[in-house]
């Protein structure tokens, strides 16, 4: 709903009276906010970042007419601690939630809870992750643990739901159902999560053949060696090289003679052959037949190749890329529909856009897939906002920002004083420029190790606009240090080289000052 505020008797709509409310005793004028978030999504696959891989036309229409962050990044690179931290604008160690196995605590405070209270009509559609039941939601329809990417089971308000269609569309449509159904008395928060691009990357149908025929480009580090690193880039369990030939490639059992991978789980977990025929078990006769189709072509053309060595890697580099990129391209179109339902309803001046990815994600960088380490592609991710009334389009910012920022940023445009507790800052006053003491570097601590997938060692460390330092720990004690400017690759480790030793220095004492900034000086001892 907009509220007219009167300067000298002329009627504008104003963000520039969105401040604390300490600061106004005017009546403000309150921002409805759209929190678009996908998972794992690299910042690599979205055109308004680089054209090298997709076109997202819709995603990019939130860059053309707002501003994108070039060098946005998280705390701590993987999902249930990466949403933890967007809610409570705290680091994993504060709000308890360091990786997958913990459950979130939803008592705590979180910047949906203090919207609420401050008026705003809250809603939660699609992916939770966090095991907790929502807290501070007037209404919220959410998939069950990871979901699943055709017909989903979801949880609304408490009551169990069996849906038939594809997730990433059904949960634009249940957003968009809401948005119909909002109080108009209120300004809204929406957070639209999608379980996509997430693994196993199944496309929706109409984009079955999407790419097909392309040749994606394999990255210059794809056959990178991990030679001059520690033994955590050696020893992890993400490699394209070991992706399952089921579930991550879509084969069924009648097609492969044996699996040729870990898939993640160094053999801790076994996956069977026919994984794949079971998950395509979920679908309807009509999904199956599309699905057949196009797949069990894929599958006979596999099985009479007979691949194996470099060209089985390459088969499988071209294989994941195309399902994961065909993934994004129903979220891209969910954008759409979401920027149309605001431009039908008159609301796109009112409203203010997000979209973001819970982290980055490894797209062949390294020979890799999934994230969890500190080097870049994980430790990115995209972050594209509309901001209409206070920035103009086609802006980019190129300061370091995090997802410990989103939360201090929500509550700022929604004039909602920012508690001391959250450890991120509002950008708003970035993006207009009228901040000059922008924070000039980073802290990242990412925990899951032994347990859990893919093997990354814990480690923490600290990235400035062109150093990084990192701490792996545990079960080994290895430093590594990059000069991102001559060597954005990150296969070049410089530690203990005598010509950054004053670098290295400046960068050790910078990472302890940021411990103690946020408060983690104990972890180590967990």
């Amino acid at each position: 709903m907009r509220i007219l505020i009167i300067i000298s008797a002329i009627s504008l709509i104003v963000f520039a009276g969105c401040n604390h409310p300490q600061k106004s005793e005017k009546q403000q004028f309150r921002p409805n906010i759209i929190f678009i978030m996908s998972d794992d999504h690299a910042q690599r696959a979205i055109s308004a970042y680089t054209r090298e891989l997709i076109h997202t036309p819709n995603i990019d229409r939130l860059a053309e007419e707002g501003v994108l962050f070039s060098n946005s990044f998280v705390t701590n690179s993987i999902c249930a601690p990466s949403r933890a931290v967007m809610l409570t604008g705290r680091y994993s160690h504060l709000n308890r939630l360091r990786d997958n196995r913990d459950r979130f605590d939803g008592d705590q405070l979180t910047w949906i809870k203090l919207l609420r209270q401050s008026g705003y009509q809250t809603t939660m559609i699609g992916k939770w992750h966090l095991k907790s039941e929502p807290q501070g939601f007037d209404h919220y329809n959410i998939l069950i643990g990871q979901g699943s990417y055709y017909n989903p089971r979801m949880v609304e308000n408490g009551d169990t739901l069996n849906l038939e269609g594809y997730t990433t569309s059904i949960i634009t449509e249940l957003a968009l159902n809401q948005l119909d159904k909002r109080d108009r008395d209120k300004p809204f928060v929406m957070l639209v999560h999608h379980k996509a691009p997430h693994r196993n990357w199944m496309p929706e149908p109409k984009y079955f053949e999407l790419f097909e025929g392309e040749e994606i480009p394999l990255p210059s580090t794809f056959f990178d060696d991990y030679s001059t690193r520690s033994a955590a880039a050696r020893e992890q369990d993400m490699r394209i090289a070991d992706m399952f030939l089921s579930t991550d490639l879509k084969l069924r059992s009648e097609y492969i003679e044996k699996e040729t991978g870990t898939g993640g789980g160094s053999k801790k977990w076994v996956v069977p052959k026919d994984a794949m025929d079971k998950q395509l078990n979920r679908l309807t006769p009509e999904q199956r037949k599309l699905w057949d189709a196009y797949y069990d072509e894929v599958g006979r053309k596999f099985k009479e190749a007979n691949l194996s060595g470099r060209e089985l890697l390459e088969w499988k580099y071209q294989r994941y890329m195309q399902d994961y990129l065909r993934s994004i391209a129903s979220v891209d179109d969910g954008v759409g529909k979401i920027l149309d339902w605001l431009d039908e309803n008159k609301l796109a001046d009112s409203t203010i856009v997000v979209y973001t990815s819970d982290q980055g994600f490894y797209l062949g960088e390294h020979g890799w897939y999934d994230k969890r380490f500190m080097y870049e592609e994980s430790l990115r991710t995209p972050l594209i906002a509309r901001i209409p009334g206070e920035i103009s389009g086609g802006t980019t910012r190129n300061e370091i920002v995090l997802n410990l920022d989103l939360a201090p940023t929500f509550l700022d445009y929604a004039g909602v004083e920012i508690p001391e507790e959250m450890q991120g800052r509002s950008w708003r006053d970035l993006v207009t420029g009228n901040d000059n003491n922008w924070r000039k570097s980073l802290y990242y601590h990412y925990y899951e190790y032994p347990h859990g997938w893919h093997y990354v060692k814990r480690h923490y460390g600290i990235r400035t606009d062109r150093y990084k330092l990192i701490h792996f720990y545990n079960d080994i004690d290895a430093w590594e240090l990059y000069d991102l400017e001559n060597d954005p690759g990150e296969v070049n480790n410089l530690y203990e080289d005598p010509e950054y030793a004053a670098i290295q220095q400046e960068l050790e004492d910078e990472l302890k000052r940021l411990r103690n900034v946020y408060g983690d000086t104990l972890s180590l001892q967990d």
